[in-house]
């Protein structure tokens, strides 16, 4: 079994544009090695929003090179565009999963429908990082409906599978490196095990409710806005919900490279960093079409 190594938590909220109310959980800012190949967890409500009329709630257009963004969200509406042409609305269940790779613009807005009606908000935004052979690849975008993520139901709970996979059944996400990325729901007193493999970076984040995690005598407890880090060795984790509870879990294959970023650039050295600037300044990322 995989061994608690501690909690990872923020408590401090910002806000993203004016539509995204954000905990950062982690980011690259701390132990890269320890997250690996994860690098950014965007924790965004829950909040709720009055309805607004004209101009919804958002952020603008902004670049990112070098890895990929994954986007969830429980509740609200999201609409994205980017300089690929690609774009969409996502609502609950649905997942964007972008290729920033060698440089893409993007924007972030609720959706005009949401934003008449306003109400309950909550989503979260990942970054997972490209190994350097795969940082220079043409940016891309997976929209994943719910109705793409297939549900497993074991003893206790049930887990969407939204990459990688879980008792054979295999997510619709296409990644470049090994990960796991699961939409798990325990019922109250679940007592179970989810199948973590072994050698992979392993973090559970608590969206709602409490967990406790490790041997029936002396497991971790892990509440909503935190998340436990696993140790890599070991197969498996020991998980007992003390109410119904909301996990998103984690796993991924550590890229053994050097991590340096810079607001929306991580590549591996600070000359791709300078890079980067340049080639954004320069126009090198594309065009947004008008909106």
């Amino acid at each position: 079994m995989k061994k608690f190594v501690g909690i990872i938590e923020n408590q401090q909220r910002h806000w993203v544009g004016d539509g995204f109310p954000v905990r950062s959980l982690f980011s690259y800012h701390g132990d890269t090695e320890a997250i690996s190949p994860f690098l950014l967890f965007d924790y965004a409500g829950p909040w709720n929003f009055d309805p607004k009329q004209g101009q919804p709630r958002g952020v603008g257009q902004h670049p990112h090179r070098g890895f990929e963004t994954v986007t969830i969200v429980y509740d609200g509406e999201v609409s994205h565009r980017d300089s690929t042409g690609s774009g969409g609305t996502i609502g609950a269940g649905d997942v964007q999963w972008m290729t920033a790779g060698s440089g893409i613009l993007h924007e972030e807005y609720h959706s005009p429908g949401y934003s008449k009606t306003g109400g309950p908000f909550r989503m979260v935004q990942l970054w997972v990082n490209l190994p350097a052979k795969d940082k220079g690849t043409p940016p891309a975008y997976q929209a994943l409906t719910a109705a793409m993520i297939p549900t497993v139901t074991f003893d206790g709970g049930k887990a969407r599978i939204i990459a990688g996979t879980f008792a054979d059944t295999r997510g619709p996400a296409r990644t470049f490196t090994p990960v796991n990325l699961w939409d798990v729901r325990l019922n109250a007193e679940a007592d179970t095990v989810l199948p973590l493999p072994a050698g992979h970076t392993s973090l559970i984040a608590v969206l709602s409710g409490h967990v406790t995690i490790g041997p029936r005598a002396a497991g971790e407890g892990v509440g909503e806005g935190e998340i436990a880090r696993l140790s890599t060795n070991g197969e498996g984790v020991h998980i007992r919900a003390n109410g119904d509870a909301m996990l998103l879990v984690l796993t991924g294959e550590p890229i053994d490279e050097p991590v340096v970023g810079h607001g929306p650039f991580v590549m591996n050295t600070e000359a791709e960093i300078h890079e980067a600037i340049l080639d954004f300044n320069a126009g090198r990322f594309g065009q947004m079409a008008p909106a």
